[in-house]
């Protein structure tokens, strides 16, 4: 069969080579893994920030689909120097590409190339290497570029009646970093295709064993098979020791256990590997007695949902702040009581954020500590309603002044069990600690698939509506009252 690269493989390969010739030769492997809720929101959000940049070029014409058809007529409209071009295709010698955006420079007989990235800023290892194969391949055809862009969106842009298109987005001229790189990306380019051209898969690992387990490629398990379900790649913030992973690795070296006493690790990845080997449980009663002594009656677990919007799409809202949604809340006036739950969604097509306060302000008293994990995406929560809502600002304030971090008890390692493998989340704690408590069999099972049901609900996007309503419920629910069973279960040990 003709094999095809197209820039979206180019970027894979780049990536992780191997993981492209899955694709190519096995989908049926490649695909096997279907895509997370949050990389489905990213792709989502692609597309949609793309459509709105198309409002920056109001005459261009949208030629639809891949196939020879949508090539054909991208030649024609070019050659009939129609100004403007949305997704124009050009396939030549094995490369396909689809661009953003083609622009018609009549006074010069050349062309500007504009790629519309859903980002706050330019990621030059992305962004430049994606342009640079279209500014090749597009030349095959014998036109000339003279400017190539990056549009991405403005961090600094903070919405205020009618969307501004223009001050949405930002035009960075990347020419010059795109044309040193030319060379270069011709080479690897040649290159890639050739490797994914290989009919017979490519021997050894793929280069992902050499990262860290969060930065692994879908087909990672079938290109090294060797590798232990718990392995090397999980130790705590490995991916960020690259030459410490790389000394494992060039020495086979794949089971923790069979780490040597040579290789220099941090103390948070020393107590991993001891705690997995000695199969040891380490419970600091005294350091989690005193921290648990600074807490003040009533306690308040509280957890936030929230939505990230690309497109601002309420007033003081800037791309990707964060649209709080929902909150689950428990409350104990005394150790020995059992928790009051409270809770909020809010499910209208409209900035949620004055309703949310409004509900925190009655269930959330004047005294007691307000515990939450990872304390600093709420507080980021309630510093950014207070900006937009100055009302609420002392509110939010106070809440943040009483907050506590919970899940600092396992950042300080006073609390340490094989089962943690190295993590601090609440779903790697919960199911050691508390085993009765699952998010298993959840509909809706983490912050990204919730923030994406959300979404669709105020958007018409989803049919039984009710039904994801509650499961949001129960979702949002297990996550606060989950930080109570946590203190509880620690509080218990501790007491003892």
């Amino acid at each position: 069969m003709s094999i095809i690269l197209s820039k979206t493989d180019y970027i894979l390969y780049r990536e992780c080579p191997k993981n492209v010739w899955f694709k190519v030769h096995k989908p049926d492997i490649y695909f096997a893994s279907e895509l997370s809720d949050f990389e489905k929101t990213i792709i989502e959000t692609g597309n949609e920030v793309e459509i709105v940049a198309r409002k920056l070029f109001p005459t261009g014409i949208l030629i639809e689909g891949r196939d020879s058809e949508a090539q054909k007529l991208t030649q024609e409209y070019i050659k009939n120097k129609k100004p403007i071009l949305f997704q124009p295709v050009f396939f030549k010698d094995g490369f396909l590409a689809a661009l953003d955006i083609l622009k018609f420079n009549g006074d010069s007989n050349t062309y500007s190339i504009y790629e519309v990235k859903s980002t706050n800023d330019v990621d030059k290892k992305t962004h430049y290497y994606d342009l640079a194969f279209q500014v090749n391949l597009v030349e095959k055809f014998g036109l000339k570029i003279s400017k190539a862009n990056i549009v991405h969106l403005n961090s600094e842009y903070v919405r205020n009646g009618k969307l501004d298109i223009q001050k949405l987005f930002k035009i960075v001229d990347v020419t010059a970093e795109i044309e040193s790189l030319r060379s270069v990306i011709t080479e690897e380019s040649d290159r890639a295709l050739e490797y994914i051209s290989q009919p017979s898969e490519p021997k050894g690992f793929c280069c992902c064993i050499y990262k860290g387990r969060s930065n692994h490629c879908a087909t990672f398990r079938h290109s090294n098979p060797d590798v232990p379900e718990y392995s090397v790649h999980d130790i705590a913030r490995i991916g960020s020791s690259k030459a410490k992973l790389k000394e494992l690795i060039d020495n086979n070296i794949l089971h923790i256990k069979d780490i040597p006493a040579h290789i220099k690790l941090s103390e948070i990845q020393k107590s991993q590997i001891e705690a997995h080997i000695l199969d040891k449980i380490t419970i600091e009663k005294d350091k989690i007695a005193e921290e648990f002594r600074n807490l003040t009656f009533p306690l308040y677990f509280l957890d936030y949902e929230t939505f990230p919007c690309a497109i601002p799409r309420f007033d003081g809202f800037s791309p990707y702040q964060q649209i709080p949604f929902q909150y689950s809340l428990h409350v104990i006036e005394t150790p020995e009581n059992e928790p009051k739950h409270f809770e909020f969604l809010d499910t209208e097509s409209k900035d949620p954020s004055e309703e949310f306060v409004k509900s925190l302000q009655r269930n959330i008293g004047n005294a007691g500590t307000i515990i939450v994990w990872h304390k600093g995406f709420e507080a980021g929560r309630n510093a950014e309603i207070g900006t937009r809502l100055s009302q609420f600002k002392s509110f939010m304030d106070s809440v943040n002044n009483r907050m506590y971090d919970l899940e600092e008890i396992f950042k300080k390692q006073y609390h340490i069990h094989k089962d943690f493998r190295g993590g601090t989340s609440i779903k790697r704690i919960l199911p050691v600690l508390v085993p009765e408590l699952k998010y298993d069999g959840l509909e809706i099972h983490d912050g990204g698939s919730a923030a994406d049901a959300w979404n669709k609900i105020v958007t018409n996007g989803i049919t039984e509506k009710e039904k994801v309503i509650e499961n949001l419920k129960v979702y949002c629910g297990l996550d606060s009252y989950a930080m109570y069973a946590i203190w509880k279960h620690l509080f218990i040990e501790v007491s003892k």
